[in-house]
């Protein structure tokens, strides 16, 4: 991948890339005034190509956001190349990035941000909740900036007309606008790999089913990790591609119900529009290409904050992306006060949980049964015998999800496992006597934790009254920024949560 000069600035082409041909036709042409001929320019970029591999230092290249010596580094995508450079001190926009940054296909400019803007502006423009989805939405901004994961999947819901689309797009604007701002559904896991390689932030569309691969796709693209391909027209040779991509999904229904993924996830749910609060989306659009530069300014303040406060961000507890609660945390005081985050994120965690253990018939099954007892010991037939006596008309639906071998509900059990466990359900799978048969074990690990499930959701989404101190059973709602420079420390709080009030914003 050759670095070429163009205009008095650096940029940086696939080899093989129509840019580059297009470049060297364009320089010949000045040279001499004439056309390159097709020979020529196969010629040309086989030798840069062995250039590259033999006679040249390997560099990485980045797409819209890298780091650098304790720097980070975020792509306008201007005609001039140009960077925003992020350091303890604060950012600017440099025209020579120390690191190699590509264009691929279907990216946009960033607009050239501006210092002294306020992260409220953004926030009368989506259609959320309250004012903890705002928290963990900037949260989730301000880790989609890192060129690093793991990265919180933001899940999006909403029955028609609740503007999940429009803020899927502004969302992607503000951080990594594409001309696809938001597409369908990867049906397969290259067309997912090829999304990936081409854009840093991926957001899906109008979603009514994950399928299971799918999931475990989206597991592993959140948190890191590699995908390998056939390679076109070869038997025996493969495509390797290892990142890790923020990503965003929106539905009507809420389509994560594996709990792998759920754990590594943000959920939203967006109340439905009234007719006399409806605006258009053009003028929503005018507001806010009139607010991004403030807003994106606002958001590299953070980003700086984060960078100095990091080293000292200590938590009480860390909780299953770690990463970035600690990140989250170390940026927060510049937006509002310490623990406004772990406010809000472990509401949103306890709702989560509770929402997906309603989705999965076997761990629903599970939390009814050691609703009346402490212990359970059996096996994974005895289990599915008792299930199946239960009755269906309560929590239990055993139709399609549910089930139809030992061997079945001894893997679901397994998945099951850690949403269980935060109602305080431990579940012990060993074998026993001569013959090793297995055996299941399931207690509960404090008093009351299963009967009063129902109370965590309760919590997590009723707002609490406003104050000014993060305590045990309390948390910030704030009108207005008020940074601090202290780094937070996490606390165990409840947090109003989905279903609340209707902001003003388009279909």
């Amino acid at each position: 991948m050759p670095t070429c000069g163009s205009g008095g600035h650096r940029e940086t082409w696939p080899v093989r890339s129509r840019r580059l041909r297009g470049w060297l036709r364009r320089r010949y042409y000045e040279e001499t005034g004439e056309a390159l001929a097709s020979a020529a320019v196969r010629s040309a970029l086989d030798l840069l190509e062995a250039r590259a591999q033999f006679d040249a230092p390997e560099r990485s290249v980045h797409v819209r956001v890298a780091a650098h010596a304790d720097r980070l580094y975020l792509d306008l995508a201007d005609d001039r190349w140009r960077a925003v450079e992020i350091g303890t001190e604060g950012w600017r926009v440099i025209a020579a990035p120390p690191v190699r940054l590509r264009r691929p296909e279907g990216m946009l400019a960033l607009p050239e941000p501006r210092p002294g803007g306020s992260i409220e502006a953004l926030r009368p423009m989506l259609n959320l909740a309250d004012r903890n989805d705002f928290v963990l939405v900037v949260a989730w901004l301000l880790a989609s900036l890192r060129p690093v994961g793991p990265y919180p999947l933001l899940a999006v819901s909403g029955e028609q007309g609740s503007a999940k689309t429009v803020l899927s797009k502004l969302l992607r604007a503000l951080i990594d606008p594409n001309t696809a701002s938001v597409r369908a559904l990867a049906r397969e896991q290259r067309e997912l790999s090829i999304a990936a390689n081409n854009g840093h932030l991926l957001a899906f569309d109008n979603l009514s089913v994950l399928p299971t691969w799918l999931s475990d796709a989206l597991c592993r693209l959140a948190s890191g990790g590699s995908f390998a391909l056939r390679r076109l027209y070869t038997d025996d040779e493969e495509v390797l591609f290892e990142a890790a991509r923020p990503i965003l999904l929106n539905g009507i229904e809420d389509v994560i119900s594996r709990a792998d993924l759920a754990d590594r996830a943000i959920f939203l749910t967006l109340a439905p529009i009234a007719e006399e609060q409806r605006r258009s989306e053009a003028e929503l659009w005018r507001e806010f290409e009139l607010a991004r530069p403030a807003i994106l300014g606002a958001l590299l303040d953070a980003l700086a904050e984060g960078l100095r406060e990091l080293p000292r961000v200590r938590l009480e507890r860390l909780p299953r992306m770690a990463d970035f609660a600690l990140w989250a945390t170390a940026c927060e005081t510049a937006l509002w006060p310490a623990g406004t985050l772990a406010c809000a994120y472990e509401a949103n965690r306890k709702a989560a949980v509770v929402d997906a253990i309603e989705a999965d018939p076997v761990a629903a099954c599970v939390r009814e049964i050691m609703a009346e007892r402490s212990t359970w010991t059996g096996s994974a037939a005895e289990l599915l015998r008792g299930g199946a006596d239960l009755p269906a008309d309560g929590a239990l639906s055993r139709g399609s999800g549910w089930p139809q071998n030992p061997r079945a509900l001894a893997g679901r059990l397994r998945r099951a496992q850690t949403p269980l466990r935060a109602i305080g359900i431990e579940i012990g799978f060993s074998r026993q006597g001569h013959g090793g048969s297995r055996v299941i074990k399931m207690h509960t690990r404090f008093e009351s934790s299963v009967s009063t499930v129902s109370g965590v959701r309760s919590s997590a989404y009723h707002p609490t009254p406003p104050t000014a101190n993060v305590s045990a059973d309390s948390c910030v709602e704030l009108a207005v920024p008020h940074p601090t420079k202290n780094a937070s420390v996490a606390r165990n709080n409840d947090a109003d949560g989905a279903d609340a009030n209707v902001a003003a914003a388009p279909t």
